[in-house]
């Protein structure tokens, strides 16, 4: 019988490919509405995605170019806040009027571990808000049983906390769960908490070192529509279509 009993998703970027042209474009629609003229490129916004935390990436761009516009300290505390609040309702938005689709696979390997009865949540730094607009409508039919997002923690990844937290508030050992990520950051957070990880990339973390990751696909694949391709892992009968109980075979 399968040790496993839960499966942690990152959101940004696993769940929705939601960087480029989700949280990137909504900071920038953010900045305008501010009167900044600052824009971050697709190149500019990979570099602070390195950094986690959308209030981090907006103070570090502070500290390290400037924004158009000369502010304190203290100003910027304040400012970062209520641009993070603004750019959250417009990055919603997106979601909510369909125009972030989910990424191949995610909708129909969840339907796969509802069925199994294995327990499904979210682990993410993303905004709590923007986290239920994915969970409670984009994937309303899906049973979540714990999302943790935002500031639940006081680290965020690489940091493992957020998954420790996970794996506390489901009274699970590290051999019980495993992990969904895209990046370099997310992988050493899961794999800090002592949790294997499959890692789908993206067009943002697929040149990011991943080899951490006990399975690299580019996506978990659909079996009539876009499949994945493996880098690592060593999934029996792979077909371009990652199926839990492949990976239950594998990390179980």
């Amino acid at each position: 019988m399968s040790k496993i009993k839960a499966v942690f998703f990152d959101q940004d970027g696993v769940i929705i490919d939601t960087e480029r042209d989700g949280h990137r474009v909504s900071f920038n629609m953010t900045f305008k509405e501010f009167g900044f003229t600052d824009e971050w490129s697709v190149e500019y916004y990979h570099e602070l995605l390195q950094i986690a935390g959308g209030k981090e990436r907006m103070k570090h761009h502070w500290k390290t170019k400037g924004f158009s516009k000369p502010l304190t300290e203290e100003e910027i505390d304040n400012l970062v806040k209520e641009m993070h609040k603004r750019k959250t309702a417009l990055f919603v938005e997106l979601i909510e009027t369909g125009k972030l689709p989910l990424r191949p696979g995610i909708h129909r390997f969840m339907k796969e571990l509802m069925e199994a009865g294995i327990k499904i949540g979210v682990c993410t730094t993303s905004n709590e808000q923007a986290a239920k607009a994915i969970t409670e409508r984009v994937l309303s039919d899906i049973k979540f049983e714990i999302v943790l997002a935002g500031d639940v923690v006081e680290k965020k990844k690489p940091d493992p906390e957020i998954y420790n937290l996970g794996l506390a508030k489901l009274g699970l050992k590290t051999d019980e769960a495993f992990v969904v990520e895209d990046s370099k950051n997310g992988v050493k957070a899961a794999k800090a908490a002592g949790l294997k990880t499959i890692v789908t990339t993206n067009s943002y973390t697929e040149k990011e070192d991943v080899e951490a990751g006990d399975v690299i696909v580019s996506c978990l694949g659909d079996p009539n529509g876009e499949k994945a391709t493996m880098r690592k892992g060593g999934i029996k009968d792979f077909d371009g279509v990652v199926h839990v109980k492949q990976i239950i075979e594998l990390f179980g």
